[in-house]
């Protein structure tokens, strides 16, 4: 269980960002254009675990890996995505509005479909979700890391933008490290599983982006605002779905984080590619 000791102060550390590059002006700009919020808000919400369960049945996982596709999914934005917007010419205001509202909507939203999920596949293995633990850790490591980022940022600008700076060139690394660590912990099955669990998450990826730009395109956001909502719907925090998963208080299986770990890789990789497509054109 080392894994769990070195992903919970980094998912600390990745709140506490957020709220360190909150503003509260960034959300009364981007209300005045709702769309691209609810479109996003729409594809993190609803579609992307609903499409989670349909490849998970599709592929026919098993029921921690089952579990495992569906936490990923039902995750809120990942703090990657407001760099990933940047470089795409997205709309950065516009990512970390969705980032924050995603982490806060989805301390709601994680119980409720976690609950559904575990019924579905995971009594039958003994696996059961403690609701009360889930929503606790929620607290501690989502919402008041990101109001203690807040309030740091009000209360000392400065000092605020200076730490924003270095924990932003941090996030990647950390990320790379705790993936090398579970790597390590659990190479045998994950190398038995990359094949089908691989195929899984880059058709969750792909679906994602796809949905996401049609669902824009619908409702005629400008292309700053469809880059953001497609980085937004495909970037979730895996950093979230790890701690979930190997927490001692919540499933306690190291296991049911593989398919965040291998989402998180292969997020990267498409993601990346996409931003360059852009940056290309």
């Amino acid at each position: 269980m080392m894994a769990i000791w070195i992903v919970l102060p980094i998912l600390t550390l990745l709140m506490f960002d957020l709220g360190l590059s909150l503003k509260f002006e960034d959300f009364g700009k981007v209300f005045r254009h709702p769309w691209p919020i609810f479109v996003a808000l729409f594809g993190q919400l609803v579609l992307l675990p609903l499409i989670a369960l349909g490849l998970a049945q599709a592929f026919n996982l098993a029921p921690v890996f089952f579990i495992g596709l569906i936490l990923i999914a039902c995750c809120p934005g990942g703090s990657s995505s407001n760099v990933f917007s940047k470089l795409a010419g997205g709309d950065v205001a516009l990512s970390v509005t969705l980032t924050a509202l995603s982490s806060v909507i989805t301390l709601f939203t994680i119980p409720l479909i976690m609950s559904v999920a575990t019924n579905l596949v995971g009594e039958s293995v003994g696996i059961s979700l403690p609701v009360g633990n889930l929503i606790k850790q929620n607290l501690v490591l989502m919402l008041l890391p990101v109001l203690l980022g807040i309030g740091f940022h009000y209360a000392w600008p400065e000092a605020a933008r200076k730490t924003d700076k270095v924990l932003g060139k941090l996030a990647f690394p950390l990320l790379l490290i705790l993936i090398t660590v579970f790597y390590i912990q659990h190479h045998r099955t994950i190398l038995d599983n990359i094949g089908v669990l691989g195929l899984c998450v880059t058709a969750l990826i792909l679906l994602a982006i796809g949905c996401s730009s049609l669902l824009s395109r619908l409702v005629r956001t400008d292309s700053r605002q469809r880059r953001t909502v497609i980085i937004e719907v495909g970037m979730q925090n895996a950093a979230q779905a790890i701690a979930i998963a190997s927490s001692p208080f919540i499933f306690a299986s190291e296991e049911m984080a593989i398919p965040a770990i291998l989402y998180s890789l292969m997020m990267n990789v498409v993601l990346l590619i996409y931003v360059g497509i852009v940056r290309k054109r």
